[in-house]
Parts: C-alpha cells; structure tokens; sequence
C-alpha cells in the first residue's frame, strides 16, 4: 500500500471527480453517508489481523483504533468505513458485493472479500485444473455479487492450453476465460479490462496456482508490498500456501487487487442464486416442464431430460448440478427458535 503518485494525482484530478474514487469509491458508497457523518473520513480496509485493522485513504496507509469489545472478524478487505480520528468510532458501509464461505462445520460465514468488481478464479494449466473446483468458485462469485474471469496460470508450459481454455469456457454463458504466463508483463495487459481506475479485482484458487506471482506482476517492479511466492510439486500441481492474509495491493496503473490464501476445500452453502447463474440453462428449462415439482429425473414432460435426450444438455452436466442443489441444501443452516433465543439446525427433507 502506498499514497497516491504524482501520475494517480494527475488522473485523479483529471477523470474523477473525487481523489477517494481512486481507491473504489463510487455514488453507491456515498449515498450512504449521513448528514451528521460529514466529518468522518472514509477509509477502505487493507488487511485484518486478529488483534489489528489496517486501512488506505487518500494520504496512504493508515491504522484504525477499535473500542476493546470490536471483532476484526466482522470487517473484510475491500470493506469501506467512515472513522472518527478523535474518537476512535467508526462504521462500515454496507457493501455492494462480498465474497465469503462456510468453514466445515461452522455456524456463520468467513469473509473472504467485500466490494470486489471482479472475482479472477485462478487455475494453472496442469493437474490443479478441474471443472468441478472451479463450478464451485463460479458459485460463490455469482452469489457475490461479481463478476467472474478464469485465469489459467502457466500457459506457457502447456502443451495445449486451449484445450484447457474450452473447457473453461464452458462452464457458464459468457464467462471470460484468460490464459497468461504469470510472471509475463503481457499478463497485465490481457487484465486490464478489469483493471481499470477504482476498480478492485480479488484473486482466489488453490496454493501453488500462481496467485502471488500474479499480483507481483500486477502491482509492478516498484511496488513495495511484494508477496511471497512457492514451488509446487510438479508432479500433482500441490502448492505451499504462500499467502498467508487477506490484502489490498494497488496495481500498477490504476485499480487495487486483493490477494487470499489458497482454498483447500469450498463447500456450498446459502448459494442457490449463484447455482442457478451458473446453470442457466437448466435455470430457464425449469418453467416448461409438465409438473411444477419437476424433480428432473423421471416425471413424464420434463423439458430437461427431453433437453438431455436431444443433445442440448450434457447428462453430467445436469447430474452435477443435482449434486451441488443436494450439497447447498444439505449445508445451508435453518434459524428455527422464539425470538431472542435463535438456534441454527440443518434444514430436514
């Protein structure tokens, strides 16, 4: 993290209209602020620790001071609050996509990201590759509220990564797919669609993938948060994870980049939208079955086992859509209880 250039100052004064616009500030966060608020000063969190929060605004890195009772782990990077200097209050503005998970066997959700425009799945053209991981990072980006781009890593030691960028391809309508080398500057160029001024991108995949090597490209030879980098086993593509904290890097002429630890295990849980996002094309056969209940196994007039039928829906595709339906429904916690005494069980079916 870093005060702004004297190139950032002069696009700032040029093309924004607000020099916190930078740093992803846009009318959605300012809506939210409050007459009475006009003196806070609107800060984006950089990192969370446990015992500490690290911050950005305008002038660079800054600390922000929490009362003794404040849970850091109710803040994520990317999050933007409006802090009192002289008292030490703040408030988080809520946000316009965030990015979390369940643990296994956990009750609420780890937060991964907040205010993130664009989700870069990443994956390496090896035997890190597979489509079912990545359904389920495409889940969770749908769910987020963001945009999601596949970057395949270590394209240049592939012997066919189009074979690996088709399949990709396939996974959602539209879905952008990025093959690059890593620690190429070419790597910059084919992301800066999304890598624009203000606007903030969050790299997740597993270890070994090239996270780091990618945001130490993004960021550029100068920058002075440099992530630590590991080898992997070639043999089975595993990683060491390398990252260690979530953090917000500003990259190399103009946007901000998150970087996370690598995900060994990504259940779903409270995700039907980004399910049915991903599977669109069960999503819209749905409505045209015969029965409204349609399970889409067996019932007679169903449009997606006649789609199956035809050619136009793959069986796997539709089974592995079943399997993910059965995994949200199964993890997605149910609040039952009187009011005030809340506990949270497994639904029942």
């Amino acid at each position: 993290m870093a005060a702004l250039t004297n190139v950032e100052q002069d696009l700032t004064s040029s093309q924004l209209s607000s020099p916190l616009e930078l740093l992803g500030w846009s009318e959605f966060f300012a809506d939210q602020v409050q007459p009475s608020e006009a003196d806070l000063i609107p800060r984006r969190v950089a990192s969370v620790h446990r015992a500490r929060i690290e911050a950005i605004d305008v002038t660079g890195p800054v600390g922000l001071e929490f009362p003794s009772n404040t849970n850091t782990g109710d803040y994520a990077v990317g999050d933007w609050v409006l802090a009192d200097p002289l008292t030490d209050m703040l408030r988080r503005l809520d946000r316009k996509s965030v990015f979390q998970r369940r643990p296994e066997g956990g009750r609420g959700q780890q937060l991964v990201a907040a205010n993130v425009d664009t989700l870069l799945i990443v994956t390496s053209c090896n035997a890190d590759f597979n489509l079912a991981r990545l359904e389920r990072y495409l889940i969770m980006a749908n769910q987020a509220g963001s945009n999601p781009v596949i970057v395949l890593t270590k394209a240049d030691t592939a012997e066919d990564a189009g074979m690996f960028q088709a399949q990709a391809e396939a996974l959602q309508r539209d879905l952008p797919v990025i093959a690059l080398n890593g620690r190429s500057a070419d790597a910059v160029s084919l992301l800066r669609p999304w890598c624009g001024i203000g606007q903030t991108v969050a790299l997740v995949g597993s270890s070994g993938v090239g996270k780091s090597t990618l945001v130490n490209t993004m960021t550029g030879p100068e920058s002075d948060t440099k992530q630590k980098t590991g080898t992997i086993r070639e043999y089975d593509a595993q990683g060491r994870h390398t990252t260690t904290a979530r953090s917000l890097h500003a990259i190399s002429g103009g946007g901000w980049v998150i970087d996370t630890p690598g995900i060994r295990t990504l259940y779903v849980s409270d995700v039907t939208d980004g399910i049915d996002t991903l599977f669109a094309e069960i999503t819209e056969l749905a409505p045209l079955c015969r029965f409204r209940d349609c399970t889409h196994a067996h019932e007679p007039g169903c449009a997606v086992q006649a789609a199956v039928a035809s050619g136009a829906l793959v069986a796997d595709r539709l089974e592995r859509w079943r399997n993910l339906l059965t995994e949200n429904r199964d993890r997605t916690p149910v609040v039952s209880g009187p009011r005030g005494n809340k506990i949270v069980r497994k639904k029942k079916y």
